[in-house]
């Protein structure tokens, strides 16, 4: 799984015009699955996204996470984290999960996520055509990919 982890003062995601997810102070999770992550890949990245620490404390520090705060969190689903770019200018998605795996371990992550935090987690929805905004704070944006855990 990769992810893209964005602090944010809120997000929200559209479909249509119409507002399905949002969320406050927290972090907006871009969420790709590859096709061939698995159910240890969801747990791992969930408990990593709660407890990265890149909240400020009273110090000025990055040294809270969301789970320190009760900060919120909206995970949007993007396959295009997996876009193979070394050929050509097309870009090529074939390290992508199909639906049929990834939308089971999208939402192992969310409910993972939830489990963490002990709240619920702002969705966007899977395969929908999304317009996402966002206030990036910061800004901090964090990259992380189950593959290559640096």
């Amino acid at each position: 799984m990769r992810a893209v982890i964005q602090r944010v003062s809120r997000a929200e995601v559209r479909v249509e015009g119409e507002v399905i997810g949002s969320c406050g102070a927290g972090v907006l999770v871009l969420l790709g699955v590859h096709a061939e992550d698995g159910e240890a890949d969801a747990d791992w990245l969930a408990r990593k996204v709660a407890e990265l620490r890149i909240f400020s404390d009273e110090e000025g520090k990055m040294n809270r996470a969301l789970i320190d705060f009760g900060g919120e969190a909206l995970v949007v689903s993007q396959f295009t984290l997996h876009a193979k770019t070394k050929k050509g200018a097309r870009p090529s998605f074939i390290h992508a999960a199909r639906p049929e795996t990834a939308i089971p371990l999208y939402e192992r992550f969310v409910r993972q996520l939830e489990d963490h935090l002990k709240r619920p987690v702002a969705t966007g929805r899977f395969g929908a055509m999304m317009e996402v905004d966002l206030i990036n704070d910061g800004p901090v944006t964090i990259t992380m990919d189950t593959r290559n855990k640096e």
